[in-house]
């Protein structure tokens, strides 16, 4: 038999256990898994794996990519770079660009952008904001829609008008168009009415410090997300949409999503990669805005850490979303002027690796989290799993690494990361996208317009 390429002498690793095999690729599928030596000895090339791990490639469902509108931030390219470096080759985009993605037309247009200047593959999550375009859009071949539940106070970033749902009948009604498509509907939780009751007592008192935004969101236990996560677990009920829950980060949500697959429906939740390595009460008072996206108090962060491990929580997703410096340091003096999130693509697998070192959590579960299972949520039937049949989305990574990581090292266009002077032991040697490389050694090699369209094949759950 002719390959194109053997990954040889790597473990393996799979949900089910890791074990030392070559992997054999050709046309960019792969084509073969075969005990460590024994692959054919004809191959056009022979990676060596000694020592390091080969995994299917991360698929990240929840990045923000910035383009259209607002690429002094991040745009695809730079974006998916990001993505390569930290061993992710499927990444889903986020509506809120400029204008939002709330039409086929639209919808379009963007991922005609993606075509031309993604290194890996890609799908769009537009917004489901208008409900007679739900059926034109999911005819486009995506692989879910999106919705925010919160407003922006004080700035009009990054929940841009168009994107958001906030009256319970309009996400009704949104829900009862998706459910005939059978795909997942994903919302980030938030009860604004809440929300603004208790920021409200913060702004009487002058305080707009990080410390206060931080303590707003995590206020009475965290009952701005478990308020709306429980209005629609029961909407989901009703309608028998599909609900994937964003942002998954209270004990209660952990309790009500468990009891909700307990029911019957189909629900999945993701945890993101700050509500487990970052937000923390220390990241908020040394970093303030730039830690924020959320404060998780410790509670919250091991009931994190217990949805991830025992499978309530499906899915690990970055949450991508680069600001500039300069819309950051105004956080210093006005908190609610500081455009909220985090990036993230670039390292979370890696730290997500290391915690399986350090024993929070396993190797197998990590690639369960942050590749099988979104693949099969999002009915990416030929991608996050070692295969064949599969595509060639694989990582090679080096999980006895010793680095820091530095904003030098950053690719994302924002140029700053919430981990910087971050102790590492996690490294991406290599990664590969339907066969080609986009990332070896520390270097970018994949180019432009490589990234294909990921379209469902079967709807998951």
């Amino acid at each position: 038999m002719t390959i194109d390429r053997v990954i040889a002498g790597g473990q393996v690793v799979t949900t089910d256990g890791s074990r030392p095999a070559d992997v054999l690729v050709d046309k960019g599928k792969i084509v073969g898994i075969m005990a460590a030596g024994a692959a054919p000895s004809d191959a056009g090339e022979v990676i060596r794996a000694d020592g390091h791990h080969v995994l299917p490639g991360s698929i990240d469902v929840h990045v923000h990519l910035r383009e259209p509108g607002y690429t002094h931030k991040e745009d695809i390219t730079t974006g998916t770079q990001a993505a390569a470096a930290g061993g992710v080759t499927t990444v889903f985009g986020m509506p809120n660009v400029n204008p939002p993605t709330v039409s086929r037309e639209l919808l379009d247009e963007v991922l005609a952008i993606y075509a031309t200047k993604s290194l890996v593959d890609y799908n769009h999550n537009p917004a489901a904001t208008v409900p007679d375009q739900v059926e034109p859009m999911a005819e486009a071949g995506i692989a879910a829609f999106k919705i925010y539940m919160v407003v922006d106070t004080g700035r009009t970033y990054p929940h841009p008008s168009g994107t958001g749902l906030h009256d319970h009948g309009r996400i009704l009604e949104v829900m009862e168009r998706i459910a005939p498509t059978g795909l997942p509907f994903m919302i980030h939780p938030h009860d604004q009415a809440i929300m603004n009751y208790i920021e409200q007592l913060y702004w009487a008192k002058g305080d707009r410090t990080p410390q206060a935004y931080a303590k707003t969101l995590a206020a009475y236990d965290g009952v701005i997300w478990d308020t709306a996560v429980a209005t629609i677990l029961r909407l989901a009920e009703a309608t028998g949409c599909r609900l994937h829950v964003v942002h998954a980060q209270t004990p209660r949500t952990l309790e009500m999503v468990r009891q909700a697959k307990e029911r019957g429906l189909e629900v999945t939740a993701e945890v993101n990669h700050w509500a487990l390595f970052l937000a923390r009460w220390k990241d908020v008072e040394r970093l303030g805005s730039y830690a924020l996206s959320y404060f998780v108090p410790d509670e919250s962060r091991a009931a994190c850490w217990e949805g991830l491990n025992d499978g309530t929580f499906d899915i690990i997703a970055s949450d991508h979303a680069p600001h500039t410096r300069e819309e950051k340091d105004i956080g210093w003096t006005d908190a609610w002027a500081a455009h909220t999130g985090t990036p993230g693509i670039q390292y979370q697998l890696p730290l997500l690796l290391g915690a399986a070192r350090q024993g929070l959590t396993t190797v197998e579960q990590a690639v369960r989290m942050a590749c099988t299972r979104p693949a099969e949520i999002f009915g990416l039937r030929d991608k996050g799993r070692l295969t064949p049949g599969c595509d060639a989305d694989m990582v090679i990574a080096d999980l006895d690494a010793d680095w820091t990581i530095t904003n030098d090292s950053v690719l994302s266009r924002c140029g700053w990361t919430p981990y910087d002077g971050r102790r590492c032991t996690t490294r991406i040697v290599r990664t590969t996208v339907r066969g080609v490389d986009v990332w070896v050694d520390g270097e970018v090699t994949g180019t432009p317009g490589h990234g294909e369209q990921a379209r469902p094949t079967k709807a998951g759950g």
